[in-house]
């Protein structure tokens, strides 16, 4: 074989080899590509078929919740239907029912119009009859309507008032036999555990000298010292015949104090002149000014009265230097506050409204002088200045009854006023003088024509007139009250206020046998 040959056959072989080769590859590429398609295939088709499992579980899960939500709303509907339906028959039975008493009430009204109707006829005839019975009547008894009434309603309140009048009197009588046992046992407690260590005292007005000559020395050089005296203090000074005495006169008993009190200084100490006079004043004006605030902190501390003015307790220590008919007023208040304190005590009363209103029902008395008006009603302005409250201010405006007293401790203020002025001892003061302005002030009532009697009570300070009833009538009794008060004013000097009561009646006695 030839090399050409041989070549051949090498090209020939290494083609034939190569072909073979690729052909070997590509076969076995189209085997292993048709195996992947296969598996990509089986597993879409396990996914479509797992996908369609899913989707009919879903729709099956779906429509079975579906079922039992619609067979809930079902059921919810059916409940809602029901209760319609209940609502709906109890709105029908109600409206049946409000059908069934509207129907009623119609008829009552139209038995009720028709009853009215009835009784309008029956009433018309009725009060026919009962005119014509009337005029019968009023001609059998020759009496109209208004006479007949007028009799019947008379002995009617005669019978009344005759029945009252006997359960009164023995309802009094019955309270009487026990209230007077009672009443004289606490006023006589109340007197015995109040004992006082003195009974009256005298307002001093008179300053004793050492000698005449110093009578000159206060007069001084052409009466300068005198003068200046006067002057600060607001006091007449008398220096008379009347041998080692000077006489200080003035209506307000605080400066008569602080005159006596800084002359009998000038006199110890015996340089008189206005400078000095002026510095002795001033000094014992402001002594007596502490000792006035004092007096009154100690007498709301003895009867411990919390709660007063620094204004009441100034006004209540000014009582200290006023008396009454000889009794030093700020020891008679005391007095009536412990006395209406243990009265009010025993009857179970208000002790402190008590206390505090006795010991203030005076007070008035410190800023009243003669002429200007009654005590207890300035007392009781001055205490509701001072911010008392609406009962204390009246008892003290009615402890002399110049108000009508508003509660029981008003007239226990009443009782104790009247113990400790009226107690022997407690005030002086001429029993001539005494009984001749209690017979003036009667004169002066029994000189006016239709006067019956009259009576002079509460010490002067009222006075009761009795009238003729045939003489005098109401306008009349009106007239003659302010005509007796202006005749008082004019021809009597008094203390206060003069309350004038004209009284007119119609009595008629009669005697059961």
């Amino acid at each position: 074989m030839t090399i050409l040959t041989t070549i051949l056959l090498c090209v020939s072989g290494l083609i034939i080899g190569v072909l073979s080769g690729y052909l070997i590859r590509s076969y076995k590429g189209k085997l292993s590509l048709n195996s992947a398609e296969s598996r990509a295939q089986r597993i879409m088709q396990d996914a479509k078929r797992d996908a369609e499992s899913k989707r009919k579980e879903l729709l099956l899960e779906a429509k079975d919740q579906l079922i039992q939500e619609k067979n809930l709303l079902e059921r919810e509907m059916r409940e809602r239907r029901q209760e319609l339906t209940n609502v709906e028959k109890r709105i029908m039975q109600k409206e049946e029912l409000i059908d069934t008493k509207t129907v009623e009430l119609e008829k009552k009204e139209r038995d009720i119009a028709h009853r009215e109707s009835e009784n309008q006829k029956i009433e018309a005839e009725l009060q026919n009859e009962f005119e014509r019975y009337r005029k019968e009547l009023e001609k059998i008894a020759n009496l109209t309507q208004e006479q007949a009434k007028t009799m019947l309603l008379k002995e009617l309140e005669d019978t009344v008032r005759f029945e009252s009048l006997k359960l009164i009197n023995k309802i009094e009588e019955e309270a009487r036999r026990t209230a007077d046992k009672k009443a004289k046992e606490i006023v006589v407690s109340a007197i015995q555990r109040n004992a006082t260590e003195y009974t009256s005292e005298n307002t001093v007005t008179t300053v004793s000298l050492p000698s005449d000559d110093m009578k000159g020395r206060i007069i001084g050089r052409e009466g300068r010292n005198i003068r200046t005296l006067e002057n600060l203090t607001g006091v007449d000074m008398i220096i008379d015949d009347t041998p080692e005495v000077v006489v200080i006169s003035g209506h307000d008993p605080i400066r008569r104090e602080i005159a006596r009190f800084s002359l009998e200084r000038l006199i110890l100490n015996g340089r008189i002149h206005p400078a000095r006079i002026e510095e002795v004043v001033e000094k014992v004006t402001k002594e007596i000014e502490e000792n006035i605030m004092e007096e009154g902190e100690k007498a709301a501390f003895e009867l411990g009265i919390p709660g007063l003015s620094s204004d009441a307790l100034y006004h209540i220590g000014k009582l200290k230097y006023r008396s009454s008919y000889g009794q030093n007023v700020l020891g008679h208040s005391i007095e009536v506050a412990n006395i209406a304190g243990i009265i009010a005590g025993e009857l179970k009363l208000d002790v402190q409204l008590a206390k505090r209103a006795g010991l203030l029902h005076d007070i008035g008395k410190g800023s009243v002088v003669e002429g200007e008006g009654a005590h207890a009603i300035v007392g009781s302005e001055m205490a509701k200045k001072f911010g008392e409250n609406e009962k204390v201010v009246n008892i003290i405006a009615s402890h002399h009854n110049d108000k009508e007293p508003g509660s029981f401790e008003a007239y226990i203020i009443q009782i104790a006023d009247a113990i400790s002025a009226s107690r022997p001892g407690a005030r002086r003061e001429s029993l001539d003088n005494y009984l001749k302005r209690l017979e003036d002030l009667e004169n002066i009532a029994n000189s006016f024509t239709g006067v019956d009697k009259s009576f002079a009570i509460q010490a002067g300070r009222e006075i009761r007139v009795i009238v003729a009833n045939d003489i005098v009538n109401d306008e009349k009794a009106e007239f003659l009250a302010r005509e007796i008060a202006a005749r008082i004013e004019s021809e009597l000097k008094y203390p206060g206020i003069v309350r004038v009561i004209v009284i007119r009646e119609t009595r008629v006695l009669e005697y059961a046998k």
